[in-house]
């Protein structure tokens, strides 16, 4: 079946079987590779990727599911070429990320949670990358990464000008 799928701003005009998985669709026929392929169930959290805003999870849905609507992939929240997001940036600085596999899913959820709510609170942050697994970091890194990524987003980590 012939689809039209709106990727990290571009439509894309593709071919697929009815059975084909959005998550197989990005890696596989769009050679987008950060979601991963983990559970294959919905259950890891690593296929996670923004439809309309939302976190989902991209192993769980049909390719043809998503015609009409904007997914978002972790190539797709750079401002420019070389450039981090401050997610990114702040997952960096925190060392919110260990082995890699899981953490383009969790900048996906953080995005996600701070398009809705850009100062959540501790609880809120966990609630939301509660559906990710991560076998590495413990978790801590992860949730000081996002608590400084929506702190730089609100801009209160910003430098004084030398007029205030």
């Amino acid at each position: 079946m012939r689809i039209e799928l709106n990727v990290n701003g571009t439509v894309h005009e593709i071919e697929v079987e009815p059975r084909t998985t959005l998550l197989d669709c990005l890696r596989d026929r769009l050679d987008l590779k950060g979601a991963h392929a983990g559970c294959e169930h919905g259950v890891c959290g690593a296929c996670t990727v923004l439809f309309d805003g939302a976190a989902v999870r991209s192993c769980l849905m049909f390719a043809a599911q998503a015609t009409g609507s904007a997914i978002t992939t972790i190539e797709g929240v750079t401002p420019g070429p070389g450039e981090l997001s401050p997610i990114q940036d702040a997952f960096c600085e925190t060392h919110g990320l260990q082995c890699g596999y899981c953490t383009p899913a969790m900048i996906m959820a953080a995005h996600a949670l701070l398009a809705g709510n850009p100062a959540p609170t501790r609880e809120e942050i966990v609630e939301a990358i509660s559906g990710n697994i991560c076998r590495c970091t413990g978790y801590a890194q992860i949730v000081e990464a996002i608590a400084l990524a929506a702190e730089r987003m609100r801009g209160v980590n910003r430098p004084r000008s030398l007029t205030e």
